[in-house]
């Protein structure tokens, strides 16, 4: 929950650290990019170090940094200093994304595994649902540096619940050596692989969709709808209750229905909530509740899909699955920084360009999906024996 903490909590104080840092919108946008990027470059280690280091070191190591850049975030006298510091996040706080990911499929596989990805992305859920009201009301009761404190002192929580409660799962015996010839190996393999980019890529622009209105979200929610900092919810509670809703479903599907056809039913809601904001939105004006209802729908449809697609990412390559996880999160990541820092701006100052955008990524989704489920057919004719991919 950590990554949601961090995009999300600061959202509605854009306006405060602007006046109180005397930045343009532009740069305080860009502490948002600055976290994306760092988060991105760095999430590409996270695995890598897990598979040398072992799970639960980099884990503490990670929440320990994270906490000294909270702070720091809190203490910043300028914007230069603030992007700074949200670099420093960013490079920590995607330990946790990366290698739950990989604890999970060390001690699970198969169905139960795919159900506690689910149940994972549930819990997950909460962090954008509240962080964005929270975060609203630190700044109207306080002030923007305490939502940094906030972060600050659960990192603080985490990083002694983690260092109590959380075991190793890869012990030294399976553990991959740390050295540049083995990591540009494993990194090449696996960015070389087309079913890895075609899979990764499904799940990324999909999540693409959301980003960009997770981003535009000052904009959206104080211009477009007029409402206020404190009322962020309007946006944030449909998309998450969606992704929990959705991720809700999965588990229950995980084991019973096939995951193409999962992932259809998935792609039908995403393909539905989009098409029907585009419509609307292209003549009628942003009112509440039309404007923000298909975020339900489309978050829904994206936490059916992933799971399924999530999986057969990490079974590409068994033995390196801490950088196949590095290198999927690095994908979504990357991408979404691209929306933050440029798309989005772009977009932001027209709900049907959003709408637009967001059909956009769920159809080149959609292309990767197809293509990725073309080329595995493919494959297996090819090599009907092989037990993985590519």
């Amino acid at each position: 929950m950590i990554g949601p903490f961090s995009v999300d909590t600061y959202l509605p104080a854009f306006a405060n650290i602007q006046s109180s840092l005397h930045a343009s919108p532009l740069q305080v946008q860009q502490t948002l990019t600055a976290y994306m990027f760092s988060f991105g470059m760095m999430i590409l280690w996270h695995g890598a170090l897990s598979d040398a280091f072992g799970r639960r070191n980099i884990i503490l190591g990670a929440l320990a940094v994270f906490a000294v850049a909270s702070l720091g975030c809190a203490a910043a006298h300028s914007v230069e200093y603030l992007w700074a510091f949200r670099m420093l996040q960013g490079i920590s706080a995607g330990a946790g994304v990366v290698i739950g990911r990989a604890i999970i499929r060390d001690v699970y596989s198969g169905a139960p595994a795919a159900r506690l990805l689910s149940l994972v992305t549930m819990i997950f859920s909460i962090a954008p649902a509240i962080a964005p009201i929270l975060g609203g009301w630190i700044v109207k009761l306080l002030d923007w540096r305490s939502i940094f404190l906030f972060l600050f002192v659960y990192t603080v929580l985490l990083l002694w619940m983690c260092f109590k409660r959380l075991p190793e799962t890869l012990p030294p015996a399976k553990r991959q050596p740390f050295n540049p010839r083995f990591l540009a190996q494993s990194y090449t393999q696996v960015f070389r692989s087309l079913m890895f980019q075609l899979i990764a890529g499904t799940v990324a622009f999909n999540f693409a969709g959301l980003f960009l209105y997770i981003s535009a979200a000052p904009v959206f929610i104080t211009q477009h709808l007029g409402l206020g900092p404190d009322q962020f919810g309007w946006q944030f509670v449909p998309a998450v209750g969606g992704i929990f809703s959705g991720a809700l479903a999965a588990n229950r599907l995980a084991g019973r229905v096939p995951v193409p056809k999962q992932v259809k039913i998935g792609f039908i809601l995403l393909l539905g909530a989009s098409l029907f904001n585009v419509l609307y939105h292209a003549f009628f004006p942003p009112a509440l509740p039309w404007s923000v209802a298909p975020l339900f729908f489309y978050t829904f449809g994206m936490s059916v899909v992933a799971p399924g697609a999530t999986l057969m990412v990490l079974d590409l390559f068994p033995s390196i699955r801490g950088i196949v996880a590095s290198c999927q999160s690095f994908t979504q990541t990357m991408l979404a920084a691209l929306v933050s820092g440029l798309i989005a701006p772009i977009l932001s100052h027209s709900v049907f360009l959003l709408a637009a955008g967001q059909f956009a990524f769920v159809l080149i989704a959609l292309a990767l999906w197809s293509g990725g489920r073309h080329w595995h057919n493919i494959q297996t004719r090819r090599h009907p024996h092989a037990c993985q991919a590519e």
